[in-house]
């Protein structure tokens, strides 16, 4: 799922298996600080629940990083924006796939 604002854009794609987070990628293009962001949330929830990488927010990724400047919070740290849309659509498919079968 896709993320962006101003210049900085973030691409997160998940494997999720038994409802963890086996696998997490992502492409970003913005800043230095939306990029350390990105990585840093990515590694925050590989091997999580769903649930728990759909918990992680920006203050989280913020002070894993040991800070970022409040006028870079918005606009660099897409990720856990990126990750719970990401999420949001594997349910979405899940949802799709159990209608598709019951039918």
């Amino acid at each position: 799922m896709k993320s962006s604002y101003d210049s900085d854009a973030l691409q997160v794609t998940l494997r999720i298996e038994d409802d963890k987070i086996a696998d997490i990628r992502f492409k970003c293009v913005g800043c230095p600080v939306a990029i350390a962001a990105s990585s840093i949330a990515t590694e925050m929830v590989k091997g999580k629940t769903v649930d728990q990488a759909y918990a992680l927010s920006k203050q989280d990724v913020a002070d894993a990083l040991g800070g970022i400047p409040e006028y870079k919070m918005l606009c660099s740290n897409l990720s856990p924006e990126a990750i719970r849309r990401a999420i949001d659509d594997w349910r979405d498919r899940c949802t799709e796939r159990r209608a598709a079968v019951g039918s």
